[in-house]
């Protein structure tokens, strides 16, 4: 379980709905849809209409859903966790293995970078 993370760019926006440290937000400030974009990571726990900061560029810490290898292509998973990228938006890149619903580092992925391929 990690909690390195290091952040190039923070943002606050208004919460939404609840939100959980490490879950993957949308820029309305809810949890984001599975497969879906993202604005960036909660950096703490949030009731609707807190502010709370989102690491938005550089790297976070984030929710496994399902196991994650070092090197993952990750997506939004259930719930605003990262999973392993099928068909979504790839919005991160594991930096470290994780198990289910652990936490890991992760490099977050700016809309509008083309990924040619993943090793």
């Amino acid at each position: 379980m990690s909690t390195q993370k290091l952040p190039l760019l923070a943002l606050t926006r208004k919460a939404s709905a609840a939100l959980t440290a490490h879950q993957l937000v949308s820029a309305l400030g809810a949890v984001a849809t599975a497969g879906g974009p993202i604005l960036g990571a909660a950096v703490t726990n949030a009731a609707n209409g807190d502010d709370v900061a989102l690491d938005v560029l550089g790297t976070t810490t984030l929710i496994a859903d399902g196991a994650v290898t070092d090197g993952m292509a990750l997506e939004v998973g259930a719930d605003g966790a990262a999973t392993e990228n099928a068909d979504g938006m790839i919005v991160a890149i594991a930096l470290e293995a994780a198990a289910d619903e652990g936490l890991f580092e992760a490099l977050l992925i700016p809309h509008g970078i083309i990924l040619d391929t993943i090793a």
